[in-house]
């Protein structure tokens, strides 16, 4: 029997929203890694889905859904100072958790921010309201209210989550081979370091390539981790971290006109935005400008200020290619006018080869653009840990990993990815992420253009949106 180690005790139990296939995935990982009390582990789900696993646990399945009529009384009994709420859920609005975790004196982490039940796609609201800048403003409107409490970790999962601990590990990594000294005592200007190594644009750059043998049906989303929080977020309206050397302003793009102001939004949904991005195993190609987290807070992170002014700024995104019957039922639900399909199935136990493909892409350099993350194969993730395709690995690394780190500093307060140590991240992530790589490029999205057609590029700067976004 493998000995696992211990990262952290938790003295109170873990308190559960959603078991998915994320909730699934990550519940074995804290088993191994956290030095629990003796009360199983309390999980709440609209459905019994994933029952047998739960009993497997030793885990406390309550088949109810959490609303905004009953969330209090649900909760409230079952948190106290040292309790773990983690939100694995969509459609549980995560201001309210945290708010009452912030109450009750209770650690609280997330995968992303989520508002309650339509609030993505609610057509009374523009679409300003409906998007992630919004909901994060929201959150962190809280650090007022709650200047010091309890550990909450906002939006930790893979990306957001790890995608900002990549992003240091490949900072770092370009620095030495532009040979920059970078002392190990020092406390590191991450915003100052991507502006000397000349980064203008971070895409979050993803391919997934995992298949089964059961291709998708007329009238089915398929997908391999939530159908729900991808077809909620694929209706969002894209956004990115606007950066300071873009010089093309897009015709359909909106500032918000308040809070940090890092980031844009285009007036229609990511799933119909596609741009131009790299991974080292598959090469170029057209993702999904997929709304996420970590746009926004790593282009307000790495904003450098001088006088009261945006000096610089880069532009961020996430660029995804997921699973290839992913890509046909998002062309499904655009073709039906947004309307979502009713059958949903995610694909794990039935796939049958393939990798997720997950990193940064740094681009500005003058070595080249670099793409640094994790590459992980669905032969591994089975190795690994049980009830785990290779995306869902990924993503219960990084809760994982959020998880003990809120443990070992249970009272820093409402955090991002962004503010956590890099490095204690990377040591618990590490094992479950596969290999790990760091790869130059000498691609740029002008590879190739203009042959075929006539485009309007910018070939001065070929880090511009312009040249980036898929027209």
């Amino acid at each position: 029997m493998t000995a696992y180690t211990k990262h952290a005790r938790l003295p109170g139990q873990i308190v559960m929203l959603g078991f998915g296939s994320i909730g699934q995935a990550v519940l074995p990982l804290l088993i191994r890694h956290l030095d629990l009390p003796d009360e199983p582990i309390t999980i709440f789900a609209a459905d019994a889905n994933g029952a047998e696993i739960a009993r497997e646990s030793n885990a406390r399945l309550v088949v109810e859904a959490v609303t905004p009529e009953n969330y209090r009384a649900m909760l409230g009994p079952l948190l106290s100072p040292g309790t773990l709420l983690l939100n694995l859920s969509v459609g549980i609005s995560s201001t309210a958790l945290i708010e009452l975790c912030q109450q009750s004196g209770s650690l609280y982490l997330d995968m992303c921010l989520e508002p309650w039940p339509g609030g993505y796609v609610d057509p009374s609201r523009p679409p300003a309201q409906r998007s992630n800048y919004a909901l994060r403003e929201a959150a962190l409107a809280l650090r007022q209210k709650y200047p010091t409490g309890p550990t909450a970790v906002l939006t930790m999962g893979a990306n957001p989550g790890l995608a900002s601990i990549f992003l240091k590990q490949g900072l770092l990594r370009i620095a030495a081979e532009n040979g920059l000294q970078l002392s190990p005592t020092e406390t590191i200007d991450w915003a100052a370091l991507a502006r000397r190594l000349g980064i203008k644009t971070i895409h979050i750059a993803e391919r997934d390539t995992q298949v089964t043998g059961r291709r998708k049906q007329r009238g089915e989303f398929v997908n391999t981790w939530s159908v729900a929080g991808f077809i909620g977020e694929a209706l969002q309206p894209a956004e990115l971290g606007w950066g300071t050397h873009e010089q093309h302003w897009p015709t359909d793009a909106s500032r918000h006109g308040n809070g940090c102001d890092s980031s844009i939004y285009l007036n229609q949904p990511g799933a119909a935005t596609r741009v131009r991005s790299w991974t080292p195993l598959e090469g170029a190609y057209h993702g999904f400008l997929i709304t996420h987290g970590e746009s926004i807070s790593i282009s307000d992170h790495l904003t450098v200020w001088e006088d009261g002014e945006v000096a610089y700024r880069p532009t961020v995104h996430y660029a995804y290619y997921p699973c290839d019957d992913a890509v046909l039922s998002l062309h499904e639900l655009a073709g039906s006018n947004w309307s979502a399909q009713r059958t949903r199935r995610i694909i794990r136990d039935e796939i049958t080869c393939g990798m997720d493909e997950l990193g940064v892409l740094l681009m500005g350099n003058c070595k080249g653009a670099y793409w640094f993350g994790s590459r992980l194969s669905i032969a591994q993730a089975r190795a690994l840990v049980p009830h785990n395709n290779a995306t869902s690995l990924q993503v219960a690394a990084g809760v994982l990993a959020g998880a003990v780190w809120a443990a070992q500093h249970p009272n820093s307060g409402i955090l991002e990815p962004d503010d956590l140590g890099y490095d204690e991240v990377m040591q618990i992530a590490r094992p479950y992420l596969g290999d790990v790589v760091g790869v130059y490029t000498d691609w740029t999205p002008l590879e190739g253009r203009g042959q075929l057609f006539s485009e309007d590029l910018d070939r001065d700067d070929p880090w511009q949106f312009k040249n980036i976004r898929v027209h």
